[in-house]
């Protein structure tokens, strides 16, 4: 049993050690350069998209609850 436990430590750990590498001094060489972006924008694609996306639902949620509220506030016609 004792044998069993250190040879599935021992895989797990070296397993672990070969797939996660410590990205973070890339990632601070990113967000750090001076290439007049903004830093929510400096993740690539993914970013932009993301960015662009969110910018169109909120117009579009602001369009719809004005005209909402602009419904909302007219009387109904009576018959």
């Amino acid at each position: 049993f004792q044998a069993l436990r250190q040879i599935s430590q021992r895989t797990i750990s070296t397993a672990s050690r070969r797939q996660l590498e410590n990205k973070v001094p890339e990632h601070q060489k990113l967000f750090q350069e001076d290439n007049d972006l903004p830093v929510h924008l400096k993740g690539g694609v993914k970013d932009a998209v993301l960015y662009r996306t969110t910018m169109i639902l909120t117009v579009c949620g602001t369009i719809y609850a004005l005209y909402l509220l602009g419904v909302s506030s007219m009387p109904k016609k009576q018959q």
